[in-house]
């Protein structure tokens, strides 16, 4: 026998089962990525190909797809990379649109397009780059809210998206805003909660949750924040884990997520396992891949 579902009723939509960690600095920029299986596991370094970056961002397309943007080679770029649903990351984007910086924030919205938005390069600017459901990045598109670099990003509600934190200047905030399900950036968040910090990263967990975790007060924290499926952000949440800031995150088996590598003043390849209900489990006890900071994550297939 069918369920009733309720007129008017949505269900969370279920996410990708598989994820992908890439690029980041470790004595120098590297390129390497790390496969994450619908179990959480990170397998070893994959040689990566595409120009060697840090500080960049990623974020899922397409429904099963993803993409690379941005980041430092030393000096602000605007590469990116398509990661296919059988997580193979291609060569750089021979046509790259969007002003070039570093230390941005990215998220999927729509169900099935992606967001580059804020970050570093020069003075702190208020922009997103729109990724299409083909993988297409848009050209520069004005937004509101506080410019800033070192902000996270996540999906929630099935189909939004939601920019937290980050260092506009000389001080860390703790500022949200939302992202309609047609890649509107709102203005700040009157009612913020959480500490103020940057290399802040975040994931989607539960179907239609997320999370913000780690990053620098200025120092280094476990901290983390859930994200209602309304797009409200909770109280502080004491963490687990090795405490440190430019991680990077994704989600994984549908409703789960992982948050990798970092630097605690040194490079890590620490993973922490965020289960269906957000909770963020201790150091995984065997870690692979190259410890680095800077790196990017977002899931696909």
């Amino acid at each position: 026998m069918f369920p009733i579902i309720p007129a008017n009723s949505v269900a969370a939509d279920s996410g990708n089962s598989e994820g992908i960690f890439g690029f980041g600095s470790a004595a120098g920029t590297t390129n390497v990525t790390n496969l994450v299986s619908n179990a959480g596991v990170v397998s070893s370094d994959v040689a990566g190909v595409g120009t060697a970056r840090y500080f960049l961002a990623a974020t899922q397309y397409g429904g099963d797809k993803g993409i690379f943007g941005f980041g430092s080679t030393g000096s602000y770029v605007s590469i990116t990379n398509l990661v296919s649903n059988a997580g193979v990351v291609a060569s750089d984007q021979a046509a790259t649109t969007g002003t070039a910086r570093g230390e941005l924030a990215g998220c999927s919205y729509g169900g099935d397009k992606g967001i580059f938005a804020y970050g570093a390069g020069g003075p702190k600017p208020l922009l997103t780059n729109l990724v299409s459901n083909a993988g297409v990045v848009s050209s520069d598109v004005a937004c509101v809210g506080t410019g800033r670099e070192g902000a996270g990003a996540t999906q929630y509600g099935d189909d939004k998206g939601i920019i937290g934190f980050g260092q506009p200047g000389g001080g860390v905030i703790a500022v949200t805003n939302l992202v309609s399900n047609a890649g509107v950036v709102s203005s700040d968040q009157a009612a913020v909660t959480g500490t103020a910090r940057v290399g802040v990263r975040a994931c989607s967990f539960g179907g239609d949750k997320g999370i913000f975790g780690f990053g620098g007060t200025p120092s280094i924290c476990d901290i983390t924040n859930l994200v209602s499926n309304a797009g409200v952000v909770a109280s502080d949440v004491t963490g687990v884990g090795t405490s440190r800031s430019n991680l990077a995150a994704c989600e994984y088996d549908g409703d789960k997520g992982i948050f990798g590598f970092g630097s605690t003043g040194s490079a890590t390849n620490v993973t922490n396992l965020v289960s269906n209900a957000g909770v963020v489990a201790s150091d995984q006890a065997a870690t692979t891949g190259t410890a680095r900071s800077g790196p990017a994550g977002c899931s696909f297939n």
